[in-house]
């Protein structure tokens, strides 16, 4: 009888760890975000810079607890996409996101981190995007890494939810 008691205490305690492992906390506040994108099929003639501003930037993003809460990292914000099969651990996350619109397809995302200070992400989209009257195939790849600047986002306004399922 003891025995039994000792298994199912020792089940419940894994249970929560389990449970309760993948809402790790991460500082919400002012996050420098650098993001490197690159084409393996771009939809613009060949000679023809990238308009849309392509290769790497670095952006302030502002994360609210509640964001970091639902999603566990910091997401792309695309017009017209929404979140699907996310996945949270204890130290990352994984998602899909489907786009419909100018821009249609599926990106397969990822984040890890080590800290609640530093983190890294790839974003992996294949699809097309409406150029004109063409409808033309795109494929991007999007590396990230992220640094936790403060707790004070200053004028930088908070992410905003992306639409999920």
């Amino acid at each position: 009888m003891r025995r039994t008691r000792r298994w199912i205490t020792m089940v419940g305690c894994l249970f929560a760890m389990t449970v309760f492992a993948p809402a790790q906390t991460r500082k919400p506040g002012l996050w420098a975000l650098t993001t490197t994108t690159t084409w393996q099929q771009a939809p613009f003639p060949a000679g023809m810079g990238d308009p849309t501003g392509g290769g790497t930037h670095t952006t302030q993003v502002c994360v609210t607890q509640q964001y970091f809460d639902k999603y566990g990292a910091i997401l792309p914000q695309i017009s017209g996409c929404r979140v699907t099969n996310l996945v949270k651990k204890a130290n990352g996350m994984t998602a899909d996101m489907e786009c419909t619109g100018k821009m249609s397809g599926k990106a397969s995302m990822e984040s890890s981190w080590t800290d609640d200070e530093h983190a890294t992400g790839k974003v992996h989209f294949v699809g097309s995007m409406q150029v004109g009257p063409n409808s033309k195939p795109i494929e991007w790849t999007t590396a990230s890494s992220s640094i936790y600047k403060g707790i004070d986002c200053g004028t930088v306004k908070p992410l905003s939810p992306v639409p999920d399922k």
